[in-house]
């Protein structure tokens, strides 16, 4: 198959329509859909369900709403559940913040009302107030050890126990012992989150933890090229070479 031939399947099996030709800037959007659906969708060996996971965390990361409004739809359209995207986008809060996470959530849940998906979805939280730490650290300590609390320990007292606890508690307590992606899914969107915000030093970090979890470089890599048409280039090469430079082969 052509590139343009396998963009026109690829566009169709995620959107649902024809690609048309844009009427106002038509070599640019005939340039973007090819590279993006005829070319970078058959590098590494990702479904399209990873894919589209991947494409809505980098545009939530981005905040490029109206495209992230298309690539729910997309998710749909491959056969993502609701809650698995759902879980996908509030995965990235405790990376970008909550503003930027509620604006996704805003933009998502418009496309599930258009959809007649009754909201709100059903809980998939699996922690209380009293356990959110234990269950967290469950999830934290195989991965990183204690590599935040021994990092900030020089900090005064009161930061130096809140920074390494808050991490525990709310990024693995209330968000990576949530129920609808596995650990390993959330550390790969993870790497992509980083790579999307230029974040070196973190990715580092997770880049050995999903090692752990299971992803491979191969995997990995992979990940990296899907964020490429939506992030750029010199993102992409800088968490490539800092993979490089860690001697994974090792």
């Amino acid at each position: 198959m052509t590139r343009e031939e396998i963009c026109n399947k690829q566009f169709k099996e995620l959107f649902g329509t024809e690609r048309t030709k844009d009427t106002t800037d038509p070599e640019f959007m005939d340039i973007l859909q090819k590279f993006i659906f005829g070319e970078v969708s058959e590098v590494g060996a990702l479904d399209n369900k990873m894919r589209e996971l991947i494409t809505i965390t980098v545009l939530t990361t981005m905040q490029t709403l109206p495209q992230l409004k298309a690539h729910v739809n997309a998710c749909l359209n491959v056969g993502l559940t609701p809650i698995e995207i759902r879980e996908a986008i509030y995965n990235c809060a405790p990376f970008i913040g909550f503003p930027r996470t509620l604006n996704a959530i805003s933009t998502m849940n418009e496309v599930f009302t258009e959809k007649n998906i009754k909201l709100p979805l059903e809980s998939s939280s699996t922690t209380t107030d009293e356990n959110r730490y234990e269950k967290g650290l469950e999830i934290q300590e195989p991965i990183y050890g204690t590599e935040i609390k021994d990092k900030y320990k020089t900090l005064p007292k009161e930061i130096g126990e809140a920074i390494p606890k808050f991490l525990t508690e709310l990024c693995f307590g209330d968000f990576y012992s949530r129920k609808g992606l596995d650990v390993a899914t959330k550390e790969l969107l993870v790497l992509c989150i980083l790579t999307t915000l230029n974040q070196i030093g973190p990715l580092k970090s997770h880049v050995l933890g999903n090692l752990k979890v299971g992803n491979t470089k191969e995997v990995q890599y992979a990940a990296l090229m899907q964020c490429l048409p939506y992030i750029g280039f010199p993102p992409v090469f800088a968490a490539i070479n800092t993979m490089k430079e860690m001697n994974l082969d090792d």
